[in-house]
């Protein structure tokens, strides 16, 4: 038999001390080479999008690749493309860590939404504010002191 998963995770992390650095007008070429990243693990990418300070990935991860690793990667490759291209001058690195999220299949369609309306959403509610109902949505305990 061969091995067959289908796991959708989002993906959360933030930019260095949150910092607003990643502008709208090169945000598609962030996206566009962590979506050639995503390629070359062979998962699937069904949405990314983000603000200025942290990104959402909705993606599903081949049975081969640890998701530890998938994010490592991800922030290194477009941490190096960034200051190599300087799309973003006052980008100084990703934020040490990162939160992931599973959903059942069903939830896919509302998911994909939630995150394409990202610059809506957050005219309501912080990144820390939407961080932490995450969480206790998924009922993972955290340190305040890591929300900075």
């Amino acid at each position: 038999m061969s091995t067959y998963t289908h796991v959708l995770y989002q993906i959360v992390f933030s930019t260095q001390k949150r910092r607003p650095c990643l502008s709208k007008e090169n945000r598609d070429k962030l996206y566009k080479h962590i979506w050639g990243t995503l390629n070359n693990k062979n998962c699937h990418l069904y949405r990314i999008n983000g603000i200025e300070d942290h990104l959402h990935i909705i993606t599903h991860l081949h049975p081969s690749i640890a998701l530890a690793s998938l994010v490592k990667d991800i922030k290194l490759s477009s941490s190096s493309m960034i200051k190599q291209k300087l799309l973003f001058p006052s980008f100084n690195g990703w934020q040490n860590g990162y939160a992931a999220f599973t959903y059942s299949i069903s939830e896919k369609s509302r998911l994909i939404e939630y995150v394409k309306n990202q610059e809506v959403h957050h005219k309501k509610m912080s990144f820390k504010e939407e961080l932490i109902r995450l969480l206790k949505e998924h009922e993972i305990e955290y340190d305040e002191k890591y929300l900075l």
